[in-house]
C-alpha cells in the first residue's frame, strides 16, 4: 500500500518532535520572547560593525535563525549575526567596495550564498568529524574566554559609558578606568535592579522565566529614572532606540563572475570563521544540556540557513553564544524556541516598535553579565587541574587566546595545542620491562613498576610490553628505550616483545623492528614477539619481515614463548644464575638438585664398599 503524503511528511519531521508538548511549547515561547528582546540591540550593533544598514542585523536574526534551528542538530543554539562574523566580513569586503553602498550590500549577499554552499558541502560530505578535534579542554577555555568577553563588552552599557564602535574588550576596560567620572549612575542602578530581579526570581520563583522578569524590572526602573532625570545624580538611561522593520525583503544575491575568484577565497575564510564558532557554541551548550551534537547535521543546518538568508537580505550568520546560552537558561526545550524568537521579533517590531525601543541597554547588559557568570565553570577547571597539567595549560591558553585573538583563531590555536599534546603522548608509547610475578600464585607477567616489591629479571632474556602505536613519530623514542635496555644489561641478548597492546605500526615502525632483529642476532641473541595484532602482522607480511624473522619467532602464548626461547639460552649462564625467573629455571634447578642428591647418596655406599675391600 502506498503511503499517503501526510505520513511521508511525518516521517521527515525531526527527532525532537517527540519532545514537543504543551509544557515545552510554553517554555519555548517564553525563551523565544527573551531571545527576540536580546537580539534587537545586538542585531543593529553588529550590522553597523559589518558596514551594513542597521536593519540588516535584524533581517539576519529572522530567516537564518529559523532554518538553522529546524535543520541543525542543537536544540538550543540560536543563529544570527555575531560580532566575529561582522568584523571579519567588514575587514574582507571593505577594500572591494564602499561600506553601506548598494555594491557592498550585493557583495555581502553573494558571499553569504557562497558561505552557505560551502557549509552545506562540508556537512553533506560528512566532514563534520573535523569538529571532533576540538577537545573538551579547548571547549572549556573557549567558553570561559567568550564569557569573559561578553562580560567585558557589557560593561560599557552597564555603566552608561560612550565607547567608540569597534573598541576591543580590553579597550572597554581601559575606558572604564580612564572615564570613571562619566559613569552613569542611573544606568548602573538599572543594571543592579535587573540583576536583583532575575536572581530573586530564580531563587524564589524557580518555575518562572527569571531572566525575562529581571528584564522587566530593569525596564520599569529605567522608565522611572528617565522621568526624573537631571534630578540629583540621575541621568538619562540609554535605550535601544528606533527599531527598523524586521520583515526581511526578498533579494537576488547576484554573483559577478569577474569577482568570483576573490569572493571564493573570502567565502572560504568566512566559512572557517562561522563553522568554528557554530560547532564550538553548539558543543558548549550541549555540555550543559547533555545533548549529543551531530556535527554534520549542524553544518548542513548552518549551510541551509546562510543559503536561505542570502535570498532574504541576511548576511553571514552562525550560532550566537550570547543568545544561545540565555535561550537555554531561560528554559528552552526544543528548537521551536528559535522559531518563536524569529516570529516574535517580526511581530514585536511591527506592533510595538516604539515600546521595544525603550528597552534599557543597561538591563540587557545585566542579563549578559548573568549569562557570562553562568558560563564560567570553575569546578571543571579545578577538575582538569587535578587530572592533567597538560590539559589545564591547554584550557588556560585557549582562554587567554580567546580574550586577545579572534574567536576562530583562538579555537584553532587550542586545537593545535591539543593535537601537539596528543602527538607528544603517542610518540612516547609505553615500553615496559616485565617479569613473572613471584608473589602471584598464577605468576602473571607484570611490569616492573607495578610489582609490590623489587624482583630480578632474567639475565639473558628481556621481556618488554609495548603499549601504543609504533609509527614514524614514536620510532626514535622506542629505539632509545630498547638501546637503553641493552646498555643496562648487555647479556640480555634475547628480547621477547609483548605486542598485544601495540595497536598500529607504519613503514618506519616495521623498519625499526627489522633493525632491532638484525642487531640482536649480530650480538648473539634474537628477537621474538607475542600476539601481534592483525594490522601489525599484515604490515610485516607486506614488508617481508615475517620471512626474515621466522614464523617460529611469533607466539600465541607467553608460556610457549618462554619455553621455546629458554632452549636457546646459554646453559653456563643459567647454571650460575640465582634469579630463577621462569618455571623452566626452577625445573632445571630441581633436576640439578635431584641429580646432586642422587650422586651424594651413591658416594657413601661406594666408600663403604671400598673400605670393606680394604
Amino acid at each position: 500500500m502506498r503511503p499517503d503524503f501526510a505520513s511521508l511528511m511525518f516521517r521527515w519531521l525531526p527527532a525532537w518532535r517527540h519532545r514537543v508538548s504543551r509544557e515545552t511549547l510554553r517554555a519555548d515561547l517564553i525563551a523565544g520572547l527573551l531571545g527576540a528582546l536580546l537580539v534587537l540591540p545586538q542585531g543593529v550593533a553588529f550590522a553597523t560593525l559589518a558596514g551594513l544598514p542597521p536593519q540588516y542585523g535584524i533581517y539576519t536574526a529572522v530567516v537564518p535563525c529559523i532554518v538553522a534551528a529546524l535543520f541543525g542538530s542543537s536544540w538550543h543554539v540560536m543563529s544570527g549575526p555575531t560580532n566575529a562574523n561582522s568584523l571579519a566580513l567588514f575587514a574582507m569586503l571593505s577594500p572591494l567596495a564602499l561600506a553601506g553602498s548598494p555594491q557592498y550590500i550585493q557583495l555581502v549577499l553573494a558571499v553569504t550564498l557562497l558561505v552557505g554552499i560551502m557549509q552545506l558541502a562540508i556537512g553533506a560530505l560528512r566532514l563534520g568529524m573535523l569538529a571532533n578535534f576540538i577537545s573538551p579542554s579547548v571547549l572549556l577555555g573557549f567558553t570561559c574566554g567568550a564569557a569573559m568577553l561578553i562580560a567585558l563588552f557589557a560593561l560599557k552599557d552597564l555603566l552608561g559609558l560612550e565607547v567608540p564602535a569597534g573598541t576591543k574588550a580590553f579597550g572597554v576596560v581601559r575606558h572604564v578606568f580612564t572615564d570613571y567620572a562619566d559613569i552613569n549612575l542611573s544606568a548602573f542602578a538599572v543594571g543592579v535592579v535587573t540583576l536583583i530581579g532575575a536572581l530573586a526570581a530564580r531563587r524564589w520563583l524557580p518555575r518562572t522565566p527569571h531572566m525575562l522578569l529581571g528584564l522587566i524590572a530593569g525596564y520599569a526602573m529605567a522608565f522611572l529614572l528617565n522621568h526624573v532625570r537631571e534630578a540629583g545624580p540621575f541621568h538619562h538611561v540609554a535605550v535601544v532606540g528606533a527599531i527598523p522593520a524586521a520583515l526581511p525583503p526578498f533579494t537576488n544575491p547576484l554573483l559577478s563572475w569577474h569577482a568570483f575568484g576573490d569572493m571564493l577565497g573570502i567565502a572560504a575564510a568566512l566559512t572557517i570563521v562561522a563553522l568554528g564558532q557554530a560547532i564550538s557554541i553548539a558543543k558548549a551548550v550541549a555540555l550543559r544540556s547533555g545533548q549529543h551534537i551531530d556535527a554534520n547535521r549542524e553544518f548542513i543546518g548552518q549551510g541551509l540557513s546562510n543559503i536561505a538568508g542570502s535570498f532574504f537580505s541576511s548576511y553571514v550568520s552562525c550560532g550566537s553564544l550570547n543568545r544561545s546560552v540565555p535561550n537555554y537558561e531561560a528554559g528552552a526545550r526544543t528548537p521551536l524556541a528559535a522559531v518563536f524568537s524569529s516570529a516574535l521579533l517580526v511581530g514585536l517590531v511591527a506592533i510595538s516598535a516604539p515600546l521595544l525601543g525603550q528597552i534599557p541597554l543597561a538591563a540587557i547588559a545585566a542579563m549578559l553579565l548573568l549569562v557570562s557568570w553562568s558560563l564560567f565553570d570553575f569546578d571543571r577547571f579545578r577538575q582538569i587541574r587535578r587530572l592533567s597539567n597538560t590539559e589545564f595549560l591547554i584550557a588556560l591558553s585557549t582562554f587567554a587566546a580567546t580574550l586577545v585573538m579572534r574567536l576562530e583563531i583562538a579555537i584553532l590555536l587550542g586545537t593545535i595545542l591539543s593535537l601537539v599534546a596528543y602527538l607528544y603522548r603517542t610518540s612516547r608509547p609505553g615500553v615496559r620491562p616485565m617479569v613473572p610475578d613471584i608473589d602471584d600464585p598464577a605468576r602473571r607477567f607484570t611490569p616492573l613498576n607495578e610489582l609490590r616489591r623489587p624482583q630480578p629479571e632474567c639475565p639473558q632474556l628481556k621481556l618488554v610490553r609495548v603499549e601504543g602505536s609504533v609509527f614514524f613519530g614514536a620510532v626514535a623514542y622506542v629505539t632509545d628505550r630498547l638501546h637503553s635496555f641493552r646498555r643496562q644489561a648487555p647479556e640480555q641478548r634475547h628480547l621477547l616483545v609483548m605486542t598485544k597492546s601495540m595497536n598500529f605500526i607504519d613503514l618506519a615502525g616495521a623498519e625499526m623492528w627489522e633493525t632491532e632483529c638484525r642487531e640482536r642476532r649480530a650480538m648473539g641473541g634474537d628477537l621474538y614477539f607475542h600476539r601481534p595484532r592483525t594490522q601489525v602482522m599484515e604490515t610485516w607480511r607486506q614488508t617481508g619481515f615475517i620471512e626474515r624473522l621466522g614464523a617460529d619467532h611469533i607466539f600465541s602464548s607467553k608460556e610457549e614463548a618462554v619455553h621455546r626461547i629458554y632452549e636457546h639460552l646459554d646453559p653456563a649462564i643459567c647454571a650460575r644464575c640465582t634469579a630463577r625467573v621462569f618455571d623452566e629455571c626452577r625445573q632445571r634447578q630441581a633436576q640439578a638438585a635431584q641429580s646432586a642428591a642422587a650422586g651424594s647418596t651413591a658416594m657413601p655406599g661406594t666408600n663403604d664398599g671400598d673400605a670393606k675391600t680394604v
